[in-house]
């Protein structure tokens, strides 16, 4: 993501002393003897296998958005497909382990240890001596140099996205040998491992042309189990084969295929064999589930007419057979429809036999991001309020329990469960408290019941949406809910709680807005007197919650409406406006046009670099604009900076992960943004393909990913270590 400079202003205030007193930050988790990171809340689930269990040869078939407009992972347009291309294809210093810490590559490396911290912080790489480009040149100083140029920020020749940590570097040189590649910092830098994964050959780093242009397209030179062999923009999609020069454990698979394949097409192409895995929704797990079930067990009714009773079923009968003629004319050919879908979706099902799901957790959180630039989230009362009304365990619940994954909230902007930085720092804000959300409303001035000045209709959402999410409304329905404004019904059944349980969509008749996102027109908000909205200066105090409206989004929409309900309890009102998936980021969250968003960040192994953007305080620009670098929520402060700049400059380990946990404790404190659960990873998998599927934390080792031989059974366990 690139810097977006925005016109409001900064709340720039300290969030250590906040109205009544002094914040209390609770003693940090990792002053006592034991570990606060704890574990992976899931393992990997990937069907683990020996190499000797796995046949030679094969294509693998794999499900991606995207085919990526650049083959350069250090480009701005880069994107997950580039990443799954480049751990592929290129060394990696060092990758994940199953908790998400950094490990050693031992195909690229030997060792690598800082071997001088005085009068400079020097870095000694040890080069596995096998270890060749594809065109036989040995891997060396050279390509590492040519990297750190190129990244260094220096020569703005180089369009690049990111350059953390290479900027530190002062020189690189050849050791005492040609494997051996001495790097010296001008700033002490902790981050060090994080450098030169993926590493580029000297081709494609050593000038701005073959940077900017060598590597978008093709990559003619690699050092992986596999190479490029063609990138099909036609045919949307990139084959990797086997690199004849690996020097490693051979590549069990032959090829590799990743096609682009839309999220909502893919259980039909599973089972229609054209793709061995494939990353899904929750609707379709559900019903390859349901598939794999053993035929005469119990199972929810599934596809076309399931959701027709007994009473529906005889209407038609009846129609299809009565004495109106054209009715039944209708009826029948509608009947035929039906009888025709389901004998389709029945195929499909007994197709999709041959699949499972494979389930984790991404190394990935969702989280409420509050805007503290304007409004009435510019009072970190107001932020913390809000989130003291959440109840952070139900919302994982909601989203974790159906597709039984762990439900634990997450208790850290900056680091996962199971991650050597991670610390539940959630107590600095406090859990779920609707007498304390209540107090700081009221000590912000909001009053209940107060006077309200009669407003003119809201506009809609900034940028294009509205049409373009796909849904008919009313001529007088302009795609926004507001919860709580009517108050004279009685409540109706919470579609998020009919959504969370079996996974299937929820709509009304008339009403085209997103499942779970909106209520119909005249749906009873919770009927409670003690909630009534509250009030200031004539306003009351409503949020303008966007969502983005596309079908891969339902899990936020269903999250977003308890949350509604939720903080309606406090006398918060919540106007839902739904945008396109096309306009949710680029027009509302980096521009800044909302008040509550849901949106996820990736985890890191590394959040004293790569973290820092997202929580830094923002700055205002030479053209008097708001730079905000990754800090869409807008709240930052002097002391977490200060914290991060501690935190990434020291080389004691220990310290370094103590300065990270503070720093999160103050970003808790903010109430910038409220981190909820880590994201479900479902991946469906052919039952035969073996070291694939939901990864968690760590990287995928491709060479032994394939298919078992005939008769040949999995090994047990979570992980393929087994080399």
């Amino acid at each position: 993501m690139s810097q977006h400079g925005v016109g409001p202003r900064a709340v720039t205030r300290s969030v250590a002393f906040l109205t009544a007193g002094v914040l209390a930050v609770p003693a940090l988790a990792g002053c006592g003897s034991e570990d606060p990171a704890g574990k992976p809340l899931a393992a990997p689930d990937i069907q683990p296998a020996g190499r000797d269990r796995i046949a030679d040869g094969g294509t693998l078939r794999w499900a991606v958005d995207s085919v990526p407009d650049t083959l350069n992972t250090f480009q701005s347009d880069a994107d997950a497909t580039t990443t799954r291309v480049a751990q592929a294809v290129l060394p990696s210093m060092f990758r994940m382990d199953a908790s998400g810490r950094p490990e050693r590559n031992p195909a690229y490396l030997e060792s690598a240890k800082v071997v001088e911290t005085e009068p400079k912080q020097v870095v000694l790489y040890k080069l596995n001596q096998q270890a060749v480009w594809s065109d036989g040149r040995e891997i060396g100083a050279a390509d590492f140099a040519a990297q750190w140029r190129a990244l260094s920020g220096k020569d703005t020749a180089y369009w690049t996205a990111r350059n953390a940590g290479y900027e530190r570097i002062q020189k690189i040189e050849r050791g005492d040998n040609s494997l051996e590649v001495r790097v010296t910092f001008s700033r002490p830098y902790a981050d060090w491992r994080s450098l030169f994964s993926p590493l580029y050959p000297k081709d494609v780093m050593g000038t701005p042309d073959s940077f900017n242009d060598g590597a978008r397209k093709k990559l003619k030179v690699t050092a992986g189990p596999f190479t490029v062999k063609k990138v099909d923009r036609e045919d949307d999609e990139i084959t990797l084969v086997r690199n004849p020069r690996w020097w490693g454990e051979p590549a069990k698979l032959s090829e590799i295929v990743l096609r682009t394949v839309p999220r909502d097409e893919r259980a039909a192409e599973l089972a229609a064999g054209t793709l061995d895995v494939a990353e899904i929704d929750p609707s379709a797990a559900r019903r390859i589930t349901v598939a794999a079930r053993p035929r005469g067990s119990s199972s929810p009714l599934m596809g076309p007419g399931a959701d027709r009773s007994a009473a529906d079923a005889l209407r038609s009968w009846a129609v299809a057979n009565g004495t109106d003629e054209d009715a039944a004319d209708e009826e029948t050919v509608a009947r035929k429809k039906l009888r025709k879908a389901a004998a389709k979706y029945a195929r499909r099902q007994q197709a999709l036999r041959g699949f499972e799901v494979r389930k984790s957790l991404e190394p990935a959180y969702t989280q409420l991001a509050l805007n503290g630039a304007e409004g009435p989230l510019a009072d970190e009362r107001v932020r913390r309020a809000v989130a003291r009304a959440l109840d952070r365990e139900e919302l994982a619940e909601a989203v974790l329990e159906p597709l039984g994954l762990p439900a634990v909230p997450v208790g850290s902007h900056l680091a996962l469960s199971g991650q050597a930085h991670y610390a539940d720092n959630s107590g600095a804000l406090g859990g779920q408290d609707t007498k304390e959300a209540q107090a700081l409303l009221a000590d912000a001035g909001w009053v209940r019941g107060g006077p309200v000045k009669e407003q003119k209709k809201k506009e809609k959402a900034a940028g294009p949406e509205g049409e373009k999410a796909g849904s008919s409304k009313e001529p007088d329905d302009d795609g926004t809910y507001i919860v709580g404004d009517d108050d004279k019904a009685h409540r109706g059944p919470d579609p998020a709680d009919h959504l969370a349980q079996d996974g299937r969509q929820y709509k009304h008749s008339n009403q085209g807005g997103a499942p779970g996102a909106y209520a119909p027109e005249g749906t009873a908000a919770p009927a409670n007197q003690e909630a009534a909205r509250l009030a200031k200066n004539g306003k009351a105090l409503t949020l303008r919650f966007v969502l983005p409206s596309g079908p891969g989004s339902q899990t936020l929409r269903t999250v977003a409406d308890r949350i509604s309900r939720m903080l309606e309890r406090v006398g918060i009102g919540t106007d839902i406006s739904k945008v396109s998936d096309e306009s949710y980021f680029k027009d509302h969250i980096a521009s800044g046009q909302y008040d509550l968003a849901l949106y996820s960040w990736p985890a890191t192994a590394f959040p004293a670099t790569d973290a820092r953007p997202v929580y830094a305080k923002p700055v205002p620009a030479a053209d008097g604009s708001l730079n905000v670098e990754q800090n869409y929520t807008r709240v930052g402060t002097d002391q977490v900076d200060q914290l991060f700049d501690e935190a990434v400059s020291t080389l004691d380990e220990g310290e370094s992960r103590s300065l990270i946990r503070k720093a999160d404790s103050r970003t808790w404190a903010a109430a910038g943004s409220i981190p909820l659960f880590q994201r479900p990873q479902l991946i469906a998998a052919r039952k035969n393909l073996v070291n694939t599927g939901a990864f968690g934390f760590g990287t995928p080792v491709y060479e032994d990913m394939g298919f078992l031989k005939k008769g040949a059974k999995p090994a047990s366990g979570p992980s393929a270590k087994d080399r």
